[in-house]
């Protein structure tokens, strides 16, 4: 599973979210991950292989922290609302749930 998820490019969309929470209107951070994933598309790598400095081409607002929701785990851990699949709000849901049986 882990292979198929480095396929495809799963994690562009913590990439633009990781944006917006620096202050990137959401149509430009669209862009940004566009340019980002056609550069990494034509090395042949995932987004978390493209280096930082490749990355910052695209926008100086990004820094090594990206790496962190640029994993599997971190783009699971990146979705803390409710209904989301972070560990502490899947935690919540089954607390919630077991409150109401």
């Amino acid at each position: 599973m882990r292979a198929a998820l480095a396929e495809g490019f799963a994690t562009a969309t913590d990439l633009a979210d990781y944006l917006v929470r620096k202050g990137v209107a959401f149509r430009d951070a669209h862009e940004i991950v566009a340019r980002a994933v056609r550069e990494a598309e034509s090395a042949g790598v995932d987004l978390a292989e493209v280096p930082i400095g490749q990355l910052k081409a695209f926008s100086p607002l990004i820094e090594p922290d990206v790496y962190e929701v640029l994993t599997p785990e971190g783009s699971v851990a990146s979705r803390r609302h409710t209904g989301g699949t972070a560990p502490d709000a899947v935690r919540a849901a089954i607390a919630r749930g077991r409150a109401r049986l």
